[in-house]
């Protein structure tokens, strides 16, 4: 690898300490770098996807992304930069840090083997969501992680109806429902419940979030299933309003009559694997912190 694109969250290397680092130790064997700085948190970006995209700018012949902050710095660059088709490599600055590889300790080490091309290339697959308003497709977003459909405002559970491929599945009365990829697993989808999936793992993973029921159940699915959801009236036909976000980085208002339809994507998300470490060593590691 000669061209190095770095992406830093700012929050989590106040100086650039950290990123300045980096690039020496790159420029000093010869690498180019280029240094993109993210001044506010990864949450922030969740008001303009666009305009936080256009802070990205890849240069051309750029052979490796090198993103430095948490799990969210992470997600937010793999949408931002999913056009680019080129591999990202974590560093984590942040907390838990499921997605990121390296941490801040082994940053040396994880240049060096970037250098000497030992290193293997994982593809993730990503979510496709196409809102729908009055039959009409009004916004269509990609995700790494999940798709989340949440109640909005009050602590009323919301009722809404899901279909797969055309066919009723279920009506639910719940807090929302995440639609999630394996990557995604370890998120919102383990925490209301769900099941922790390889991350290599090419399904579905449909997740109520706190149904009104004794009986619902995380449901997987195909990787070429089609689901719907749509927004039911509430209680005496009052309009119920929800909202949708898709990797905590775009929000949008859904209410009675609205839907989405979430598939698979074309495009995929690369990631670099430095380490022979298996994913239950490195969840059994986590899940221990």
């Amino acid at each position: 690898m000669e061209h190095f694109y770095i992406i830093t969250n700012k929050p989590k290397d106040q100086q650039l300490q950290i990123t300045g680092e980096i690039v020496a130790f790159l420029e000093g064997h010869g690498k180019k770098c280029s240094v993109c700085v993210r001044d506010k948190d990864a949450e922030e970006y969740r008001k303009d996807t666009d305009a936080a995209r256009k802070e990205v700018n890849v240069p051309k012949g750029t052979d490796c992304i090198l993103v430095l902050g948490g799990d969210g710095t992470l997600l937010q660059a793999a949408v931002d930069t999913m056009d680019e088709d080129i591999p990202l490599l974590g560093i984590n600055l942040g907390t838990l840090g499921f997605m990121a590889e390296v941490e801040r300790t082994n940053i040396e080490n994880a240049l060096k083997a970037l250098i000497e091309d030992r290193f293997e290339v994982e593809e993730r697959m990503m979510l496709d969501g196409q809102i729908y308003h009055e039959g009409e497709m009004v916004k269509e977003l990609h995700a790494l992680n999940d798709i989340v459909l949440t109640r909005r405002g009050s602590l009323k559970i919301v009722a809404y109806d899901i279909y797969v491929n055309g066919q009723f599945l279920n009506s639910y009365q719940a807090d929302g429902v995440i639609l999630s990829t394996p990557t995604g697993a370890t998120g919102y989808n383990m925490s209301a419940g769900g099941p922790i999936v390889e991350p290599k793992a090419k399904i579905l993973l449909l997740t109520p979030i706190c149904p009104h029921t004794l009986s619902a159940r995380s449901i997987v699915l195909s990787p070429d299933d089609l689901v719907e959801i749509k927004v039911k009236s509430g209680r005496n036909g009052q309009t119920q309003e929800m909202e949708v976000n898709f990797d905590g980085s775009f929000t949008r208002h859904l209410s009675t009559g609205d839907s989405i339809r979430i598939c698979r994507s074309m495009r995929v998300t690369k990631f670099i694997r430095l380490s022979k470490v298996s994913f239950l060593e490195i969840l059994h590691k986590k899940l221990s912190e």
